[in-house]
Order: structure tokens, then C-alpha cells, then sequence
């Protein structure tokens, strides 16, 4: 169990320096505002219009960084500081949020996939080190697979949830551009950046996840 603990805190520390460079990248860029002088949510609607979704709504939702897209409630959700926000930060991330929308929309195969495996995933982030404890402590390799089984599913939810983030930003920089929100070379530039450091935080996470799965797939085969 030691090897895996030490994968883990280095994981942690990787996730913790990824989240470390979104903030201070989010909060660099939420300081210089756009040209086009809208909001997030303004941009958010415009961009979902564009692309025929409707349907779903806008809400402010409290938090730092807490934006999310619900395809459940058909709802997307914006901190203060990007629904009202008319800075490129605030810009590129209601964009983002925007494309899962339009992924939801156009039924794109990793988003339909990822919430599939939601329920699934929750349960196995649980529940898997119990079993994987006890194959370990008791030299049961049965029990042992069905803790590595259950975070499998962590593993692929982690996996299926690049190709859905990073689609999702590259059509926030195409929309956002297309539309003219972002209309100079520092400002696509500055939506780069800042989607580039959100995109880090899922790979960290990825990352930290198969090499866990790895370290118990060869402590199973000693």
C-alpha cells in the first residue's frame, strides 16, 4: 500500500500545482477586460444560439471557478465572477461551458459516455480502496480485482473526460473568435492561456489515476 500512497501524494501534488496555475492564470486574465465589452453569460447565449441549442438555461452559480455545464437539468451554471464578468477569463470559460452544451446538443460520443458513467463512477470513488485493502492485507486476489474493477471506472471516467474538455475549449475559441467577442491576437491569446491551464487540471488528474491503476495491476500480479 505504500507505493500507492506515494503515487497518490504525488498526484496530489501535481493536481494541487495544476489548480495553483488556473487560478493565478484565471484571476491574471479577469483583470483585462475584452474589446466587445459583454459578459460571460452574454457570450454563453450567443454562442449556444449560434449553434441552435436551446433550451437550457444560464444561472449565476456561487463559487470560485464552479462553472459547469449540466446536461441533466439542461442548465448552465456560471460563478459570479464569469456570469457577469467581461474579461477574457470570463469569456473563454462561459465558452467553454457553452460548448458542452452544444456537445449535449450534437450528441458527442465522450460527453454521452461520461454521463453514463457517472453513477457507476461515483460509487467505484468510494468504494474501491475498501476491497483493494483487504485483497492486500488478506492475500485475496478475488477481492483484490474487484477494488482494481471499481477504480477502472475512475479510470475511464478520467480518460473519456479529456477528449470532452479539450473539444469543448476548441470550440470556444472558434465561436469566440467567429463572433468577433475576441477580436485581437492578445485577446485569443489570453483565452488560450487560461483554457490551456484548466485543460492541465484533468490531465493531472488522468495522469494520477493510471499510474494508481498500474502500481495495483502489478501489486495483483506479485
Amino acid at each position: 500500500m505504500i507505493g500507492l500512497y506515494v503515487i497518490s501524494i504525488l498526484g496530489g501534488l501535481v493536481s494541487m500545482l495544476a489548480a495553483a496555475r488556473v487560478k493565478s492564470t484565471f484571476n491574471k486574465y479577469s483583470k483585462v477586460g475584452v474589446s466587445s465589452g459583454i459578459t460571460g453569460a452574454e457570450a454563453a447565449a450567443r454562442v449556444m444560439r449560434a449553434a441552435g441549442v436551446d433550451g437550457v438555461s444560464i444561472e449565476q452559480h456561487q463559487g470560485f471557478l464552479t462553472d459547469h455545464y449540466d446536461p441533466r437539468a439542461k442548465a448552465l451554471r456560471l460563478s459570479p465572477q464569469v456570469y457577469g464578468g467581461r474579461s477574457i477569463s470570463a469569456l473563454a470559460v462561459a465558452a467553454h461551458e457553452a460548448g458542452h452544451a452544444i456537445q449535449d446538443k450534437e450528441r458527442y460520443a465522450p460527453l454521452v459516455l461520461r454521463s453514463k458513467l457517472v453513477p457507476a463512477t461515483s460509487f467505484g470513488s468510494k468504494f474501491w480502496m475498501l476491497p483493494v485493502f483487504l485483497g492486500i492485507v488478506t492475500g485475496a486476489a478475488g477481492m483484490l480485482y474487484v477494488g482494481i474493477g471499481l477504480f477502472a471506472l475512475v479510470v475511464l471516467f478520467q480518460l473519456v473526460t479529456l477528449p470532452t474538455e479539450f473539444d469543448a475549449s476548441a470550440r470556444a475559441k472558434k465561436r469566440l473568435a467567429a463572433a468577433g467577442f475576441v477580436s485581437t491576437p492578445a485577446e485569443e491569446e489570453g483565452v488560450s492561456k487560461v483554457l490551456s491551464a484548466a485543460a492541465m487540471t484533468y490531465v493531472a488528474a488522468a495522469l494520477t489515476a493510471v499510474l494508481q491503476l498500474a502500481y495495483l495491476l502489478m501489486r495483483a500480479r506479485d
